[in-house]
């Protein structure tokens, strides 16, 4: 045996290579692995490899939906040895991705513990489980049906797939976003509904346009909602692959306490969390960049969502805190998008059509290869069941054959010859159990061929019909979209945001005194309209909630006015912090209840009418127990707080209004009296004052409306009232209803009994509702949904007519 020679003695072997070419060879093997095989997403699946591969384990071991969870660190070990040798870590942040509500549109994995959230990152693998949610079993049907093809994976050990089945376009549903060697991609969720509808009308129309699939998709839909301002950058990306978007979180403004008013954050834009908000807005306060805000509170929770409350300091406007917000914090972020994925192997920039052709090709691949596939077993099923057809019916010769073969291979031969059987059918007749040789084994046997003729004719005909499978690819389309489709979440503004103004030093946020009017409605909502030079308020185009109006005052904006209760209060307050609504359109919907806006917790309390404390007209009140008092505001004292009338125990306030000497007084009772006496029979009294005697109450009795109708409204005022029976359940019977004209009614002296209003029939006995003032009338139900009233012109002791709902208040409509 011969001697190895000593390592002295081993001759040197170098070899000399240019460093230029091997550091160009090494890297671009290195760039071609991270594109393909790591960074960009296959365009048919939406899929990188690694997520791929984890849902292929996933199904592989059984975690369906129906099953229970298993820990996250064995998924990522079954990946990790089995396809996917990058460590653990890229797999469990992928898998984690796949789990995320508010990175993914539909989530593909059901995570089952703390997977982290917008701020702040998940638990470890050993304490978080996980199983495939729905929508991830759509993506993986059918792989043991040849539909897709399978490559060796690492070692060559198992197989994989190369791409899933995907019955729902992924890519545009869920997006991707990855960095690559010298390139990268972001790409925008999508709605499956939308993204659906385009594929089908892709599939029907192969020839459409980038602006016919628009129709179908407008715009990206982020699972965190948010507004998509401009859809300029919208149409770029879909053309070119490329765009910009601008995204803001939904805001509203909100009272937040007594007299109090706040922005409350519901959503923001994609991947923007509330903490990273918060920072930001404490950033710019303190650097003096952003004024008027007094604290930030995040109330996020899992009950309520998103919930994010910026307190407003009294005196500034909330549209400019907010347009400020905008400007100096995430609350409106931009999204890049560069639609860049894989199509077959190489990296393209894909506009939508080009996604969605891509898409459409691979469904219609795997319904062709599928339906190839189903076509092959059940002709293969078929020649089984002849055979045995065949057998059954001269079982005895069968029999005969086998027991008088030396051996199986000799009754295998005797069979095919005397039978005329293939060699399956032969060996498949050798291995039939005598259980079925029955006469049900034949009705059953026959039945299935007859199953599967049809079977396989349906097959034939949609491998042989190019629209047949365009239409089988749309219905799989249309049930992926009705099980796992959800309503958009992002609205769309077609308008892109304003561009901020040059300004020179710090900005000027708070809200000017300019004039303005108040307007309260009879469900107890407070807005504030201000009003421009020379303009007035308009009518809504339609009716909306609350638009019964109670009262209007008109006053400046940082001026104090009074509101008046039902306990014989009056709380001085400036509606500075009121919520604005422009004069065109005032939508009572978006007030605030005056209430919480004041700060008023007693039960029962009610807000009856303004105060204007610089007015010399007074200001008339009625009492439930039939006490009438007018008072001059600009007599009462300067009080935050301050008691207008004493009243007996027990008694309400229940109206009050402007009431000048030449002005009519009216009195409403449950037991449908009407009196009308003039103003000036009532002198005005000082604050203290326990008023007069206005209207003698029947017994049992209550006055229901108090008001008074102006001298030149008379003419135009109407009285509607609305009947009902005390024994009947609140909110069971509407009742009946009547508007009359107030002229009717004749006037009577102060301290009377009145007139009849209504005539009560059988099972009535007192009115519910009743209202007078300038026509025409406006019903509310207790909601502050509009209900119709019956038309005006009823004799004024008619019993009115029936109503289609229960009205809870009337009012006047706004001008």
């Amino acid at each position: 045996m011969p001697k190895t020679p000593p390592p002295e003695l081993v001759p040197e072997r170098i070899q000399d290579i240019d460093l230029e070419s091997e550091m160009q060879g090494s890297f671009l093997e290195y760039a071609y692995s991270v594109i393909y095989s790591r960074a960009l997403p296959d365009a048919r699946d939406g899929l990188k490899p690694v997520q791929r591969r984890i849902l292929y384990q996933m199904a592989e071991m059984g975690l369906r939906p129906e099953r229970g969870h298993v820990k996250s660190a064995r998924v990522v070990g079954e990946v990790m040895g089995k396809l996917h040798p990058h460590g653990d870590s890229a797999i469990y942040d992928a898998l984690v991705r796949l789990a995320q509500d508010f990175a993914l549109r539909v989530p593909l994995v059901d995570g089952h513990g703390n997977f982290g959230s917008l701020d702040d990152g998940p638990a470890a693998a050993r304490y978080t489980e996980a199983r495939l949610a729905a929508p991830a079993m759509a993506l993986t049907e059918n792989l043991d049906e040849d539909v897709v093809d399978f490559v060796p994976n690492y070692d060559g050990q198992f197989q994989q797939p190369a791409v899933l089945p995907a019955a729902f376009p992924n890519l545009l549903v869920n997006g991707a976003s990855g960095i690559a060697v010298g390139m990268a991609t972001n790409m925008a969720p999508h709605n499956l509904i939308e993204v659906v509808a385009a594929a089908t009308h892709l599939l029907e129309n192969p020839d459409a346009t980038t602006e016919e699939l628009m129709e179908f998709v407008p715009g990206p839909d982020f699972p965190s909602g948010g507004i998509l301002m401009g859809l300029d950058g919208v149409k770029d990306a879909y053309t070119n692959g490329r765009g910009a978007l601008k995204v803001r979180g939904k805001v509203s403004v909100e009272p937040l306490g007594p007299r109090r008013t706040g922005i409350i954050v519901s959503e923001l834009p994609y991947m923007v969390g509330p903490e990273r908000l918060i920072e930001k807005i404490r950033d710019a306060v303190q650097a003096k960049k952003l004024q008027g805000i007094s604290d930030v509170t995040d109330l996020t929770d899992r009950n309520h969502g998103l919930r994010v409350a910026i307190g407003i300091k009294t005196g500034f406007d909330p549209n400019a805190v907010l347009e400020q917000l905008y400007r100096l914090t995430p609350l409106e972020d931009s999204f890049s998008i560069n639609n860049v994925a894989l199509v077959d192997g190489q990296p393209r920039t894909l506009g939508l059509k080009e996604m969605l052709s891509v898409y459409v090709a691979h469904r219609l691949e795997v319904i062709t290869r599928r339906s190839r596939y189903r076509l092959a077993r059940r002709e293969e099923r078929l020649h089984l069941v002849e055979g045995l057809l065949i057998a059954i019916l001269d079982i005895d010769e069968v029999i005969q054959v086998i027991r008088s073969s030396d051996d199986s291979e000799q009754a295998r031969t005797r069979l095919r010859s005397v039978f005329d059987l293939s060699e399956l059918q032969a060996e498949y007749i050798l291995e039939l159990r005598l259980r079925r040789l029955t006469k049900f084994s034949r009705i059953e046997l026959e039945s299935e061929r007859d199953a599967l003729l049809a079977e396989i004719s349906a097959l034939t005909e949609l491998l042989g019909s190019d629209v047949l499978l365009r239409a089988a690819v749309a219905r799989e389309l249309d049930a992926a979209a009705d099980a796992y489709g959800t309503p958009r979440r992002t609205l769309l503004m077609n308008a892109a945001p304003p561009k901020p103004r040059a300004t020179k030093g710090a900005v000027d946020l708070q809200i000017a005194d300019a004039p303005t009017v108040l307007v309260l409605s009879t469900t107890g909502r407070a807005v504030r309209v201000d009003l421009g030079e020379g303009q007035e308020l308009a009518v809504p185009a339609r009716r909306s909630k609350h638009d019964a109006i109670l009262a209007t005052a008109r006053t400046t904006v940082r001026s104090d006015i009074g509101a008046l209760t039902s306990e014989g209060r009056v709380l001085r307050f400036s509606p500075v912090d009121l919520p604005s609504v422009p004069a065109t359109s005032v939508q009572l919907a978006a007030g605030t209840p005056l209430r919480d806006y004041l700060g008023i917790t007693t039960r029962g309390e009610r807000i009856l009418g303004f105060v204007r404390f610089d007015s010399d007209t007074p200001i008339a009140l009625g009492t439930a127990q039939g006490t009438v008092k007018r008072i001059v505001p600009r007599t009462l004292p300067v009080r935050p707080d301050l008691e207008v009338i004493g009243m007996k125990p027990g008694d309400t306030v229940v109206g009050a209004m402007e009431a000048p000497d030449d002005a009519d007084l009216v009195f409403v009772t449950t037991d449908a009296q009407l009196l009308r006496f003039s103003a000036s029979a009532v002198r005005p009294q000082g604050a203290p004052a326990g008023g007069m005697a206005g209207v003698k109450l029947g017994s049992g009795a209550a006055v229901l409306f108090f008001g008074a109708v102006g001298a030149g409204a008379g003419g135009e005022a109407v009285v509607a009232t609305v009947s009902g029976g005390e024994s009947v359940l609140p909110g069971t019977d509407p009742g009946r209803a009547k508007v009359s004209v107030f002229a009717e009614y004749p006037a009577k002296g102060r301290g009377t009994g009145g007139v009849r209003a209504h005539a009560f029939l059988k099972g009535e006995d007192r009115l519910t509702v009743a209202w007078v003032g300038p026509g025409p009338a406006q019903a509310v139900d207790p909601t502050g949904a509009v209900r119709k009233l019956p038309e005006t012109g009823a004799r004024r002791d008619a019993s009115g007519q029936p109503i289609d709902g229960v009205i809870g208040s009337i009012g006047r409509t706004l001008v």
